[in-house]
Formats: structure tokens, C-alpha cells, sequence
């Protein structure tokens, strides 16, 4: 069962250019869950990319803040219709994270604390359109909102953007990952309306 903010309302508004199409503007930041928030100790925190020669890099909390951290100022949209314009994160670009690995793989299956899975194409990770975000609006990501650390990929509905990161699996064909075994779409583009399969 989904954990949803109290209290949360969703306001009709005109039409916003910045508002794909089916979506509710929200100053507020909703919760949806489908279990558990985790626990997560930075000692104990990784990040690990597997690739398909059976190789894994994997990041330490103290590796990750040694990274280059990017400041991401973005839009995010979530499948059950709310938007919140104008959000503000600090973390480190999977292009950073990628440079690190080998691999020729085109898609990714995201591991996160807790078991959830999603599914997302290499091309949708790279190019600055992907962080592992560890700060929001200028505070450590809280554990609701999928801190220490989520995936942030901002121009896919937010499901996409899981929550408790802990890896990449890379993979050589798409397969669906939690939400989209059970109805979700596959791609997930919010100006589409890749709601569902």
C-alpha cells in the first residue's frame, strides 16, 4: 500500500508550458511509498555499477562526496499527476559515475535499499540528464524523500527517479524493473503521458 503526504491537494491552475499534459501544480513534496522508508547508515551506504563482464565499481558516502557535485535546478513530475516546478538539488552526475565504468550496454536496471527495481535506457542516464542526488533545497535528502541518496532523473516521471539508491546492474535488452512489472510504463516521459503499459 502507497504511503501518501496528509493533507496533500493537488490545485487546477491554466495551463502552464512547463506543465506536461494530465499533471496538478503542488508547492508541497509528496511521499508515496510502496513499502518501508529504509535506514540507511552512511558507513555502511554503497553505490555500486555492475557491468556485463561481471565487473563492479562500487562508491563509498565519502567516495561519493569526493565526486564533482553538480547544483540541478529542475522540474519533477510524478505519475500520479503532481508537479513541483523549480526544485533544487546538489549531487553527482551519472556521466561522473559512468566515466568510471566499462561498459557498452544500453540500459540499466536501478537496485535500490528496500528491493525496488526500475528500469532506465543508458540514454535517458547520461548526458546531463541524470544525478545521484544527496541534497535538497540545500539540506541532506531526507530518508522519505530517498535519502541518503536517489536517483534524480528529472525529464522521466519521478517513479524513475528511485528513491534509496544503491546500483546499476548494466543490461543488454530493456526488462521491467518493480513498478513496471506491475502495469507502469517501460520509458516513463511525462510530455508523452507514458503513464502505463
Amino acid at each position: 500500500m502507497a504511503n501518501i503526504t496528509r493533507g496533500f491537494t493537488g490545485r487546477r491552475r491554466a495551463p502552464d508550458p512547463a506543465v506536461p499534459p494530465g499533471q496538478y501544480l503542488t508547492d508541497d513534496f509528496p511521499v508515496l511509498s510502496a513499502g518501508p522508508t529504509p535506514r540507511v547508515d552512511l558507513d555502511e551506504w554503497r553505490f555500486s555499477v555492475r557491468t556485463e563482464k561481471g565487473f563492479t565499481t562500487t562508491w563509498t558516502w565519502s567516495d561519493l562526496l569526493a565526486l564533482p557535485q553538480e547544483e540541478v535546478h529542475t522540474d519533477i513530475h510524478c505519475v500520479t499527476r503532481w508537479s513541483k516546478l523549480g526544485t533544487s538539488w546538489r549531487g553527482v552526475s551519472l556521466d561522473t559515475i559512468m566515466a568510471a565504468v566499462d561498459s557498452d550496454f544500453a540500459y540499466a536496471m536501478v537496485h535500490c535499499y528496500g528491493g525496488y527495481t526500475t528500469n532506465v535506457p543508458m540514454a535517458d542516464l547520461l548526458g546531463g540528464q541524470a544525478w545521484i542526488a544527496h541534497e535538497f533545497d540545500g539540506r541532506a535528502l531526507e530518508p522519505v524523500h530517498g535519502g541518503p541518496a536517489r536517483l534524480l532523473v528529472p525529464h522521466l516521471y519521478f517513479w524513475k527517479s528511485a528513491k534509496w539508491v544503491r546500483g546499476l546492474v548494466m543490461q543488454k535488452k530493456d526488462a521491467p524493473g518493480f513498478w513496471e512489472q506491475n502495469g507502469y510504463h517501460r520509458h516513463g516521459d511525462p510530455w508523452r503521458e507514458e503513464r502505463y503499459a
